[in-house]
């Protein structure tokens, strides 16, 4: 089991609220689940995520992703917002 924390901002007009983004890998069939992602054009971004991780040259986890992005509340309308902040130990 591993657990990884990493701590951003997002962009909201001229505000920049904190964000956290939490990666959590456990045994079981490789999957990315996002969590927190209200926006159906942003749950498409896994897509993203695992090419952006294999075209950077290193290996996919095989093993079960489950990415939070929190607050939950704070409104996700693009895959921008992601900016590829997993970690993958």
């Amino acid at each position: 089991m591993s657990l990884a924390l990493v701590h951003s901002r997002a962009q909201v007009g001229v505000q920049a609220p904190a964000v956290s983004v939490e990666t959590h890998l456990t045994n079981g069939l490789p999957h990315l689940t996002l969590v927190g992602l209200p926006e159906t054009t942003v749950k498409e971004s896994k897509d993203r995520v695992r090419s952006a991780i294999v075209n950077s040259g290193l290996n996919y986890p095989q093993r079960r992703i489950t990415q939070n992005l929190a607050p939950a509340d704070l409104p996700k309308d693009g895959g921008y917002w992601l900016g590829n902040p997993i970690d993958t130990p």
